[in-house]
């Protein structure tokens, strides 16, 4: 990244956008070091993000193409690119699937999800289109049923599988069952959320013959992340230079880590989006630098903005204003999300904390509980759509006293996401 490339992005987003001008309004006139800039607020910033008169957008919403990310029902969150900035984010990320070992011809299915102002099926159909190698697209789509799936695969001789680990579980489950043999399967591209050793066992069974390994790493909010890196760990990603910058942050201080195994809170900064400009923005994961090679780091898991549950993504506020809404009479004085994950499922845990004298009155825990799962899966419908599908487990209430909250033993903070599923 060159000082000009960033310098040139600052001043652009601060003349043109009402949030990044009130965002920077302390800062000197010139300003061309990312660590001079604040960390961007994920609330503040789809709270000015809205589709009608964005704070955040540079310019009028003439002609782009709009995506829907992460949110809650009540108030969805959109992203927006340009037809360049589109081109350029599928073009790079197109670049880094031949480290995942795709190769000149492999006749690739995709099975992410389509529809709905979502991205991610056309994202990796373009990327795949934009990739330096040939390639034979199938855009099969997650939804399509797996009665009709499993056959095109089949005829079609499908080479390469690429979507959720959710997705090619469902998959490898129903070739088991039916006792189908995919023999021509030989690369699973997953993306979208983390690979477990369970899933890795029954991916391997259903296709002995296939290798499972992430597509890359990007998201349609956070846009450029990581491109694979070959190897033995599937979570090992390089940054996308010199078209993003990822940083990572202390978890307490937000200050940059340098050195190799320490955790912290990935940021990104993406050099090419100018309507909807990515300065700074937390990209809801933590990571380590590895040391092995220059810009890779190995992804750890979900940061405290927001979580993800098999197929369903969570905001830490969607939980918290469950709570607020359901909790008329005050009771919770603390909470946390904790991921789980137990016969081949992940589960969500609403650890609640009480004040002391609550846990007697069991009746209305009870009654508590069931008001915040509802409000909840109210908000969040994909949720209960995913455990109706057998994805995950319901949604559950631990009831703890303040003290049992985890904390961050160098801060003291709460830590709002505990992430306790094994990861490989």
């Amino acid at each position: 990244m060159s000082a000009q490339q960033l310098s040139d992005l600052i001043r652009f987003a601060r003349h043109n956008s009402p949030f990044y001008r009130d965002l920077y309004a302390s800062l000197p006139p010139s300003v061309d070091r990312l660590t001079d800039l604040p960390v961007v607020d994920q609330k503040s910033f789809w709270a000015a993000n809205t589709l009608h008169d964005s704070r955040v957008l540079t310019g009028p919403l003439s002609e782009a193409t709009v995506y829907k990310t992460g949110g809650t029902t009540g108030s969805p969150k959109f992203s927006v690119y340009t037809r360049d900035e589109w081109r350029t984010f599928v073009t790079t990320f197109g670049q880094g699937l031949v480290d995942t070992g795709l190769r000149p011809g492999h006749r690739v299915a995709d099975l992410f999800y389509a529809g709905e102002l979502y991205a991610s099926f056309l994202f990796v159909l373009d990327s795949l289109a934009h990739a330096p190698v040939d390639n034979v697209r199938l855009p099969i789509g997650g939804g399509a049923p797996l009665e009709s799936t499993i056959p095109t695969l089949r005829d079609l001789a499908a080479q390469v599988l690429a979507g959720t680990p959710t997705t090619l579980c469902r998959l490898a489950e129903q070739v088991l069952a039916s006792r189908v043999r995919l023999d021509s399967v030989e690369l699973l591209l997953f993306g979208g959320e983390a690979l477990f050793d369970d899933q890795r066992r029954l991916l391997a069974t259903a296709f002995p013959g296939a290798e499972a390994r992430s597509v890359g790493y990007a998201s349609v909010d956070a846009g450029l992340l990581g491109r694979p890196v070959p190897g033995s760990d599937a979570r090992v990603h390089r940054a996308f230079t010199p078209h993003s910058v990822v940083e990572i942050l202390d978890d307490s201080t937000d200050e940059p880590v340098t050195e190799p195994g320490r955790p912290g809170r990935v940021v990104v900064t993406s050099l090419f989006r100018r309507l909807m400009p990515i300065i700074r923005y937390p990209a809801g994961d933590r990571a380590e630098w590895t040391g092995t090679g220059p810009g890779h780091f190995r992804i750890l898991g979900r940061a405290e903005e927001g979580v993800r549950v098999g197929p369903v993504s969570l905001y830490t506020q969607d939980a918290q204003d469950a709570v607020a809404s359901a909790d008329t009479a005050g009771q919770v004085v603390g909470m946390q999300l904790v991921v789980r994950r137990w016969e081949g499922r992940d589960g969500l845990v609403l650890r609640l904390a009480t004040a002391p004298g609550d846990e007697r009155d069991t009746d209305r825990r009870e009654s508590l509980a069931r008001a915040v799962v509802a409000e909840l899966e109210t908000v969040r419908p994909l949720y209960p759509d995913s455990v109706r599908a057998g994805f995950v487990h319901p949604l559950s209430v631990e009831w703890a006293c303040h003290r049992d909250l985890a904390v961050n033993p160098r801060s003291g903070k709460l830590v709002r996401v505990l992430d306790e599923r094994p990861t490989a």
